[in-house]
């Protein structure tokens, strides 16, 4: 069944709300490359001191970034009652703090410094057989949640596995050169897309063709030009992007869901299978990227009730409509 398109309520909300990419990134190459340096030789507990001021300043200076973690935590709570109250300041500041201790595990999962043996992995033969036996690469629509970076474990047990992760900010080239400075045999790359061309789709088919896994998130809408379908997420219809399931279906490749949340001391990644292959008869194209963005939304609201904390997305998510207006570069 379609999603319905939001009302006339929901999208006077979306046009004054801020895009995701209008917010910018808070965080920097410079602060990423201290911060590391502080836990390598110091520790994660001092990294932990260091940081939790600046998360805490952050959570104070920012009501958009604070009133969308409650907004999100509140559903939740509305949805799957996780809580023994609705979640207040003290949950959306531990919302906060768990993003702040990922940014750590997201480096040292990079450099290959994390303990590896703390992941666990569910449907990993059955991705295995596609990329071993099959000789074929995939899509792999994931969202911001957890340490999507420990896709790093799977490539270290994987020779020759590579992953391009597709990024709509100018953020890609500067995380890349700190990448490439902390884990220069990394196989892992962040590809810059802001628009989706004849091109684009070449260089990635070549990928595929060779075995490499396409990694697109699926929780945020396009940042200039893309479509955009409805799916529910929480109980509330939300805005997802079509772009995964059109590349999909561009390259004739499968689909899966890539999760990631934590689990006891160490993460959870979970591998699931969304589709053989992405078909959009254009007699019911709409209908089938609904139907597509749905299967994800079911997905991520799935393991988010494992770990509510583990999802990052710090601005007003159900009120984003479409793409991102124009920002002028100073």
């Amino acid at each position: 069944m379609t999603a319905p398109a939001p009302d006339a309520k929901t999208a006077a909300a979306a046009a004054e709300a801020p895009h995701w990419a209008q917010m910018g990134e808070n965080t920097f190459v410079a602060g990423m490359w201290l911060l590391y340096q502080v836990h390598r030789f110091l520790g994660r507990w001092p990294f932990l001191l260091c940081l939790y001021p600046i998360v805490a300043y952050y959570w104070l200076a920012s009501p958009v970034a604070r009133r969308s973690s409650l907004q999100y935590l509140q559903r939740m709570q509305a949805a799957h009652s996780l809580w023994p109250h609705m979640p207040g300041w003290r949950q959306s500041q531990r919302h906060f703090r768990m993003f702040a201790q990922v940014i750590l595990d997201k480096l040292l999962a990079l450099t290959g410094r994390y303990r590896f043996d703390r992941v666990a992995f569910t449907g990993r033969e059955q991705f295995s057989a596609l990329l071993q036996q099959q000789g074929r690469g995939a899509v792999v629509v994931t969202a911001h949640m957890g340490c999507i970076e420990l896709c790093r474990a799977i490539a270290e047990r994987h020779s020759g596995l590579r992953l391009s992760i597709l990024v709509h900010t100018a953020h890609a080239e500067r995380f890349n050169r700190v990448l490439q400075r902390l884990a220069p045999d990394s196989g892992v790359q962040l590809l810059q897309v802001t628009e989706f061309n004849a091109a684009t789709a070449m260089m990635l088919g070549e990928r595929v063709a060779r075995g490499e896994l396409i990694a697109i998130a699926g929780d945020r809408v396009p940042v200039r030009e893309g479509r955009v379908t409805h799916a529910t997420f929480l109980g509330h219809q939300a805005p997802f992007p079509c772009g995964p399931y059109v590349l999909a279906s561009v390259l004739e490749c499968p689909l899966y869901f890539m999760g990631c949340v934590h689990d006891g001391a160490g993460y959870a990644v979970e591998f699931v299978p969304l589709a053989e292959r992405v078909l959009l008869p254009r007699a019911r194209r709409e209908q089938a990227l609904a139907e597509y963005a749905g299967l994800f939304a079911q997905q991520l609201e799935r393991m988010l009730r494992k770990a509510p904390y583990d999802w990052f997305n710090f601005f007003p998510f159900w009120d984003q409509a479409g793409p991102a207006r124009p920002v002028p570069v100073a």
